[in-house]
């Protein structure tokens, strides 16, 4: 009886420090990657407790022909390898909206290639950070997205490097 108890509080103290761990409060920076055509996001995290946060991140593209934004929202749970080194899975989802306009004109001078698109989309997450001793924490992560749209209506997978100062 003395053994399982010693060995259950033994489990239970590597259990709590494990899992303890330091993530900031907040962070903001930029996580680079393609998006889905949308290209580098601004990135935005909350800390909701000791564990796990919210993300926030914000894609647009604006050109002569195409203008759009994609708005993605993350909830994460962190967990510590070793030292700084952390891994985190999520799930959250988000909306965007773009419009295309193609200026291919056929035989009668006709423009018929507009597109135009508002679309949701449910989002997975999964990736390792590190927290450096100044505030500085870059991240690599890997986010499949589910899209329900006209267009957008299929499977997208994204990898992004996040770079984001801590405070």
């Amino acid at each position: 009886m003395k053994k399982l108890f010693l060995l259950s509080a033994i489990l239970f103290g590597f259990i709590t420090v494990s899992n303890a761990q330091d993530i900031s409060k907040n962070a903001i920076g930029l996580r680079i990657g393609d998006s889905d055509g949308f290209g580098t996001e601004v990135s935005y995290q909350r800390a909701l407790g000791d564990n796990n946060r919210l993300e926030l991140d914000l894609g647009w593209r604006t050109g002569r022909n195409y203008n759009g934004f994609k708005l993605a929202g993350l909830y994460q749970w962190v967990w510590n390898i070793d030292g700084g080194f952390n891994w985190y899975a999520g799930a959250g989802g988000g909306l965007g909206s773009y419009s295309f306009d193609d200026y291919y004109f056929d035989n009668n001078g006709n423009n018929n290639k507009d597109y135009n698109e508002t679309f949701v989309f449910l989002a997975g997450d999964i990736g390792i950070e590190y927290n450096f001793d100044f505030p500085l924490l870059l991240s690599l992560d890997f986010r499949p997205e589910f899209g329900f749209g006209d267009v957008r209506d299929d499977l997208d997978f994204d990898i992004g490097l996040g770079v984001r100062y801590q405070f």
